[in-house]
């Protein structure tokens, strides 16, 4: 897996300005192609309620790596890479009207101009981007959090462990098709949002944000428009949708008067949420507009019926799909994270994922269903204790103590990705068969089913009336230093901090130890 932690290692701190800049910005140099211009047209990996560490990225970067997608969207359908894998959500589905529960028709969508924000992780889309997309995943301190004295190190202990994961990383995404599913999928499912909140009345422009690859969530907010249309007809990322990136500029443009920020984490932890909050925070503050914008953050939704049912539809579908499906134990394998962000930070990952189950169970158990189950967390690397018990090692424990029949439920993800389609369908797939179990099934995940979608849609429409725009503009509660205003100061840590660098992270003993915690 590639969205991994080190957080337990030492207390979180942010980085300096500088560094955030330089990470993110290290992703912009991406081959580029041409384009047609006829007319003009989706991880792994972490989650988070700590205000001690600020998002990494300035908007001045952003209006950088924004800049060759700026103007009017005049150009029409762009080349691109052939999707990855297979289509998870088809979108323009006709379902919704069955399973929609009528809402009154909202005032404010005549007088407002309703956004929402989807937040997710976001993947590599070719194997060219594993290493940089790797780059950001752990150049932000959530992921590897550095003590003050140390922080200096932030990018290129990123650097390092990026490069030494890479290979590793890419192996994993040419198994399921060259690059993530994500970014496709979490476009549909933002198309069948849109939908499914106009079958209530609602009309809403839905953008998203990724947290470590594009379309960044600083894409979603901020939209340069100035004349620079022509770039539309020259050079744009070969490895994204023209429509994607475009779509995702609009926020700030389209002049959004109220907007609703919808994590697609079900469970809030410090590594996802968290994290692509602070990121948001950082953006609203510096801007006036966006200061000013009321906004409503839905920061978990794990509890809600619409999910908790879904949840329960598919497991029961798949159960059935067994000779003996009351024989069957449900595996349900969650998204680890280190225990130091639940005993250290206050995280309440742990505590949301088990009422989830239970949620779930409950519902199963209503329907007749009253099977065995157990939890466990996957993917978990680096040398610091993360939640247990482990998913791989439960698999072998469960095969020696004779069970047969196992069901697993990849319960922290609502779209398919690299932890679902390898981790999960070949890795443990293959242990779990190797252990001595016998008959193996996987609940596919959400992706776009018409009854989570509906749900979502509901989510929004609660959140609504309680847009505020104090809720983004509230300062973190650790101050800028001096260092992002002082180049000399910094150019002087910067030549000591590297020699110390290269002196500690290229030592025989410390590659060494990477070698065995990451491989």
């Amino acid at each position: 897996m590639d969205a991994t932690s080190f957080s337990g290692v030492i207390p979180r701190t942010k980085l300096p300005g500088f560094h955030r800049n330089f990470a993110r910005s290290y992703a912009r140099v991406r081959p580029l192609t041409s384009v047609s211009c006829h007319s003009l047209e989706g991880l792994h990996e972490l989650h988070g309620p700590s205000s001690q560490a600020l998002a990494f990225l300035s908007s001045n970067s952003t209006s950088q790596r924004t800049s060759v997608l700026r103007g009017s969207y005049v150009c029409g359908p762009v080349k691109k890479r052939n999707d990855v894998g297979k289509a998870f959500c088809a979108v323009g589905l006709g379902v919704y009207g069955e399973n929609v529960v009528e809402h009154q028709s909202h005032s404010h969508a005549t007088e407002d101009k309703v956004g929402v924000l989807l937040l997710n992780l976001g993947g590599p889309d070719t194997l060219n981007d594993v290493q940089p997309f790797l780059f950001n995943l752990f150049a932000d301190p959530d992921i590897i959090r550095l003590p003050r004295l140390f922080r200096f190190l932030q990018w290129p202990l990123a650097k390092l462990i990026s490069v030494l994961r890479a290979p590793k990383s890419k192996e994993g995404y040419a198994s399921i098709g060259g690059g993530s599913p994500l970014r496709k999928i979490t476009d549909e499912q933002a198309d069948a949002l849109k939908m499914a909140l106009r079958a209530k009345n609602l009309t809403a422009n839905v953008y998203v944000g990724m947290r470590y690859w594009y379309p960044f969530t600083e894409e979603a907010v901020q939209q340069v428009v100035n004349n620079d249309i022509e770039l539309l007809c020259g050079p744009v990322r070969s490895s994204s949708s023209a429509l994607g990136e475009v779509r995702g500029l609009m926020i700030k443009r389209d002049r959004i008067t109220r907007l609703v920020v919808l994590p697609l984490y079900p469970q809030f932890s410090i590594s996802t949420t968290g994290s692509s909050i602070r990121v948001l925070q950082s953006i609203f503050r510096e801007d006036a507009y966006l200061s000013r914008l009321p906004v409503s953050i839905i920061r978990s939704w794990y509890q809600r019926e619409g999910y908790i049912t879904s949840m329960a539809d598919l497991i029961q579908k798949e159960l059935e799909k067994f000779a003996n499906p009351e024989e069957v134990m449900i595996f349900f394998s969650a998204h680890g994270v280190p225990v130091s962000y639940v005993e250290n930070a206050g995280d309440p990952y742990k505590d949301q994922m088990e009422e989830c189950i239970y949620l779930i169970m409950q519902k199963l158990k209503e329907r007749g269903l009253d099977n065995d189950h157990t939890l466990a967390y996957q993917s978990r690397v680096g040398p610091v204790e993360w939640l247990k018990p482990y998913t791989d090692k439960v698999l072998v424990e469960l095969g020696q103590k004779g069970v047969k029949s196992l069901l697993a439920v990849p319960v922290s993800f609502v779209s398919e990705h690299i932890e679902t389609l390898e981790e999960i369908d070949m890795e443990y797939k293959d242990l779990a068969l190797e252990s001595g179990i016998e008959n193996w099934g996987r609940v596919p995940a959400l992706n776009c089913t018409s009854s989570f979608i509906t749900d979502l849609a509901d989510a929004v429409i609660e959140a609504l009336p309680s847009a505020s725009a104090t809720v983004l503009s509230t300062p973190t509660s650790v101050s800028e230093e001096d260092d992002n205003y002082d180049p000399v100061r910094y150019a002087i840590k910067m030549f000591f901090g590297s020699i110390l660098a290269f002196v500690l992270l290229f030592s025989p003993r410390m590659l060494l130890a990477f070698r065995n915690y990451l491989f």
